[in-house]
């Protein structure tokens, strides 16, 4: 395969990851439709990183002008949902539903409901609060712009994580139609996560964050592991909103220093 087909491929994969994990109109470029979706999961962290880009512009303009802080961050908030059709937030709040679940069969049944359930509103009212927190926190338009393209790339990499280290739970639903992606795919996408950290943030705030994304794969990884034998495309949605808002607390605790 020769530059030019290489970077061909690499568009297509982009454009897949783009295409499933937000609602931006990709589907326009015509592009082939990858025959094992799992190889686009490299790009995933590029995609959160845009979606954080989109948010980080929402809120300068918003900031220019002449909103609060506090505002301006529900503005930004308000722009990455609608970006990605609230996919993240929705499988936040199913997972959360689903731990009221007594059994694998029954967590899984309300994972599938689209009824939410109160730890679902739970989740999301502290999803919610905590990533506009943080924004507020931080603050000054050109460190949230940092801030939400580094902390939204490393959200998606967590997912990425869980799906190279879990299988499906079940046969059907978004995870499993994706497949699994490769312990090398993974690495890419850490890489990936790495350099748009480090880009925008010292070395050690961008180590933190992939540890982050560690730490949020393992522990989401290992409860879903526990409840339901392993990852749905809920799981990873609750992964990747989890990631966030841990992420943005380190970098409200490493712009407060």
């Amino acid at each position: 395969m020769n530059a030019a087909e290489m970077l061909r491929r690499g568009l297509i994969e982009l454009a897949a990851a783009f295409a499933l994990l937000t609602r931006l109109p990709v589907h326009r470029l015509r592009l082939p439709r990858l025959t094992v979706p799992a190889e686009a999961v490299w790009a995933y962290p590029i995609v959160g990183a845009a979606v954080g880009a989109i948010g980080g512009a929402v809120y300068w303009i918003a900031h220019s002008l002449s909103c609060p802080p506090a505002l301006a961050a529900l503005c930004a908030l308000v722009a990455m949902i609608l970006a990605t059709g609230a996919l993240h937030e929705d499988g936040l709040a199913d997972f959360a539903d689903g731990l009221a679940g007594d059994s694998k069969e029954r967590s899984l049944s309300i994972m599938r409901d689209h009824e939410i359930g109160t730890y679902g509103v739970i989740a999301l009212l502290l999803s919610l609060a905590m990533r506009a927190t943080a924004i507020t926190l931080i603050a000054e338009p050109r460190a949230v712009m940092a801030a939400l393209i580094a902390a939204d790339a490393a959200s998606r990499l967590s997912a990425v994580l869980i799906m190279a280290a879990l299988p499906p739970a079940r046969s059907d639903g978004m995870s499993a139609s994706v497949g699994s992606p490769t312990a090398g795919l993974a690495a890419i996408a850490l890489g990936v996560t790495f350099v748009i950290a480090w880009l925008l943030l010292p070395f050690g705030v961008a180590l933190l964050l992939i540890v982050s994304a560690g730490v949020s794969a393992i522990v989401l990884g290992r409860v879903a592991l526990t409840r339901l034998g392993g990852q749905t495309g809920d799981v990873l949605g609750a992964s990747s909103q989890i990631c966030e808002c841990l992420a943005l607390i380190v970098l409200v605790s490493a712009t407060s220093r």
